[in-house]
């Protein structure tokens, strides 16, 4: 199973901030989409749902999601346990930080500081900010994370880059 892992997409109704081609096919082509919150517009996570499930929680930057989105979750997705938050902090301590807020999850996703992340935890779980597909900031490209899971395993976990053509 192919989960693509986006956050701080920050798309607003009649704005100008989208996607580039290879990112939209990743999300086409995903079998699941995860979102770490700052979707920011519900017509957006609804454009997202046409392309199949989509889990998002709630960013800091989602006015119009509040009481629609939660602030975490936690999913079982084909045996591994995935959890979604926004905000995991500072990077110092982040990983003993989720390794106690969620003992149970094999993989932690999220988001906020548009700094994407793919690294060991603590204890085998996996950590993964997937950046920003749409604003990079100071970082250098638009990315996006694709995680694979097969038998109940994370088989693969990478950043992909999804610059937009000039």
């Amino acid at each position: 199973m192919r989960i693509v892992v986006l956050s701080d997409t920050h798309v607003r109704s009649g704005g100008t901030t989208r996607f580039s081609d290879a990112a939209v096919a990743l999300v086409t082509a995903a079998d699941v989409v995860l979102h770490c919150g700052d979707v920011v517009a519900p017509v957006f996570l609804d454009e997202l749902r046409k392309t199949g499930p989509v889990f998002a929680v709630l960013g800091n930057n989602d006015t119009e999601l509040v009481g629609v989105l939660p602030d975490e979750l936690t999913l079982d997705v084909e045996g591994v346990c995935i959890a979604l938050v926004h905000d995991a902090g500072r990077a110092k301590g982040r990983a003993a930080r989720l390794a106690r807020r969620f003992p149970e999850c094999n993989v932690v996703v999220f988001g906020h500081s548009h700094i994407p992340v793919n690294e060991p935890g603590l204890d085998g779980q996996w950590l993964m900010n997937p950046g920003s597909a749409t604003q990079r900031r100071r970082q250098p490209h638009h990315t996006l994370g694709v995680l694979t899971v097969k038998n109940g395993e994370v088989v693969g976990h990478e950043i992909v880059i999804v610059d937009r053509e000039s």
